[in-house]
């Protein structure tokens, strides 16, 4: 199975719809499956007096409240009319996260087939239930969560309609970016067996290699911040990848996908030809006569593999030579 890859435009277009077609552009270029944005009114999520994290602190204007900070940050609805169709145009999947019920819908009416829950909605019950109302496929995020919530979050989702197997569970961790100490991603592998879902991971490290990681262990759904360039001012720029870079991971991640197989051991195609060179035969040691006994002291094993396997040799000493065989010939029993 693909791994879906979501390239996480996310509020890095800084309110603007130029930079959003140009990582729209830069999603397509990387391979990404999903360009994935934000939907939100400042109103409706964040109170006018609510801090910012300390990593919103470093990157953006510290003066600045939360609400300011995301107001500026608003996609409209003629926006995401647009990104959708440039998006069509371009030959890529539009999606964002709705962080608020009116945006929730407003993704619903203009057709969203897949929905994101973002970690920080996992215990928020009305949201929640306005979701799984859609009854349609789930990626839900997990950061800052345990078992437990995640539990609770399921079962509301699947009685509000989503069928169970339609949710994916995705690791995350909310701290940008996210140390290595903490990214636990065996933590992925154990939520899938607990609760035998799919799972995929959303990630805030930086660089590349924890995403190529997690497919190896069975992520399905990869989700990775990017932005034309980290040295731009806003929140998540510091924390995502350039678009060379994006593009580099999803080559890695195609690679891993095609090393990891079907998980039957066998000879490969491309390893059969070197069967003959690298494996070995029964060969002589010695001039060996018609008739003498095959033994330790004048049959050895040597390359090429064409002959008789040293796995047989139990079979072969003790037999009588069935003709004359000259040092280094491979032996037969003919």
């Amino acid at each position: 199975m693909k791994t879906l890859v979501i390239a996480e435009a996310g509020v890095n277009h800084n309110g603007e719809l130029q930079i959003a077609h140009q990582l729209i552009d830069a999603a397509v270029n990387a391979g990404a499956d999903m360009v994935k944005f934000q939907t939100f009114r400042a109103d409706q999520l964040v109170t006018t007096t609510a801090k910012k994290a300390d990593y919103q602190d470093q990157t953006t204007d510290a003066s600045e409240s939360q609400h300011e900070m995301i107001r500026k940050l608003e996609l409209s609805i003629d926006m995401h009319e647009d990104l959708l169709s440039y998006c069509n145009e371009r030959g890529i999947i539009f999606f964002s996260t709705a962080f608020d019920l009116g945006s929730l819908d407003l993704l619903n009416k203009i057709g969203l087939e897949l929905f994101k829950i973002p970690s920080g909605e996992i215990t928020n019950l009305p949201y929640l239930r306005h979701v799984g109302g859609f009854g349609k496929p789930i990626l839900l995020s997990t950061g800052m969560s345990n078992l437990g919530e995640i539990e609770a979050a399921v079962e509301i989702l699947v009685k509000a309609g989503t069928p169970r197997k339609d949710i994916t569970l995705l690791h995350c961790n909310t701290e940008y970016p996210t140390p290595m100490a903490d990214v636990n991603l065996k933590a992925m592998v154990n939520m899938g067996i607990a609760f035998n879902m799919g799972i995929g991971y959303s990630d805030h490290t930086l660089g590349i290699e924890v995403p190529i990681a997690a497919v190896a262990l069975g992520a399905k759904v990869i989700e990775k911040h990017f932005t034309l360039s980290r040295d731009l001012i806003g929140p998540d720029h510091k924390a995502s990848l350039e678009p060379d870079e994006f593009k580099k991971m999803v080559s890695s991640i195609r690679n891993i996908e095609l090393a990891l197989g079907d998980g039957i051991k066998r000879p490969s195609f491309s390893e059969q030809k070197n069967m003959p060179v690298a494996r070995k035969s029964l060969i002589a040691s010695r001039d060996i006569k018609t008739g003498e006994l095959f033994s330790e002291k004048n049959v050895m094993v040597k390359r090429p593999g064409t002959g008789i396997s040293p796995m047989l040799i139990d079979n072969v000493i003790g037999r009588k030579a069935p003709r004359d065989f000259s040092f280094d010939e491979l032996i037969t029993l003919y």
